[in-house]
């Protein structure tokens, strides 16, 4: 478990005694689960008024699509994407806004549009990006990514995933703390999916607990993916819902304090479910 009482992200704190849902909404033409569907600005922000109704806690903007096989999306371009959609999230709702970037100029750009959360599949591996990062006042996701999604799922190999991965994100972490960083800023993402067969990512989401024992706060995102599809007989997107959901309520139990989901009100119900019974069974235990 995360042992910081809240998240900060540049002057608000989001209390992490229960798992914060973190809406997808991806201003994309070719992510993998909703490509095209909120590409343009105001369908954007329909999509977070729901997610922010339904329950969401942090909505997660991002204007570059990180499945398999994707292309790098040049950075006005992603400029382009993003930015408009951060500065009328900004102002219409009251929520933690947060950017799926790894480009430490979109990273600066999303700061000073009011993001409270960078989000950075490549674990601030970018030249710059650490500093950037480290320049504010908001949270900062570092995920672990063999690879690049262009070529991630060809032929990922480890010796041993959970400890290569515990040694990155954990240094990644340290390099943070040595620039002044407060552990209140700082979470730790697995990477599941990114340059990660199924095996490995089994591996990993069973050593949840010792992921989550390092004491930073640990965001997992399984919502959707391939490993769901695979447990499932190979489900396509559309129908990986109840799987998504059911790995989620896992994750939260093995102590993840984020969870990054496309199914935000379903996701909300399934905790709410589950925090209402088990304190039922302690009470009768």
């Amino acid at each position: 478990m995360s042992e910081y009482p809240f998240l900060a992200c540049a002057g608000r704190h989001l209390p992490l005694h229960r798992p914060l849902v973190m809406g997808v909404l991806n201003v994309t033409p070719d992510s993998f689960s909703d490509g095209g569907r909120h590409a343009e600005l105001e369908a954007a922000l329909a999509h977070a008024r729901a997610m922010v109704a339904a329950g969401a806690d942090i909505i997660d903007v991002g204007g570059e699509s990180t499945r398999p096989g994707a292309e790098p999306v040049p950075l006005q371009e992603e400029l382009d994407r993003v930015i408009p959609v951060l500065e009328r999230l900004r102002a219409e709702l009251d929520v933690v806004l947060s950017v799926d970037t790894s480009k430490p100029a979109v990273m600066q750009a999303a700061l000073d549009s009011g993001a409270g959360l960078l989000n950075d599949v490549n674990g601030l591996r970018a030249p710059g990006a650490t500093e950037v990062a480290a320049s504010g006042t908001a949270a900062i996701c570092v995920m672990h990514m063999q690879g690049q999604p262009r070529s991630m799922q060809e032929r990922p190999q480890y010796a041993d995933v959970v400890a290569e991965v515990t040694e990155f994100l954990v240094g990644q972490a340290e390099a943070l703390r040595a620039l002044g960083v407060a552990g209140e800023r700082i979470v730790l993402d697995p990477g599941f999916g990114f340059g990660k067969t199924l095996e490995h990512n089994l591996a990993l989401f069973r050593s949840l607990p010792r992921l989550a024992a390092l004491g930073y706060p640990l965001l997992v995102g399984v919502s959707r993916k391939s490993m769901i599809g695979a447990l499932l007989g190979d489900r396509p997107v559309a129908d990986r819902l109840v799987g998504s959901v059911t790995a989620a309520l896992l994750a939260a139990r093995a102590g993840a304090r984020i969870l990054r989901v496309h199914d935000v009100r379903e996701t909300v119900d399934a905790l709410a479910v589950q925090r209402a019974l088990e304190i039922e069974q302690n009470r009768e235990g």
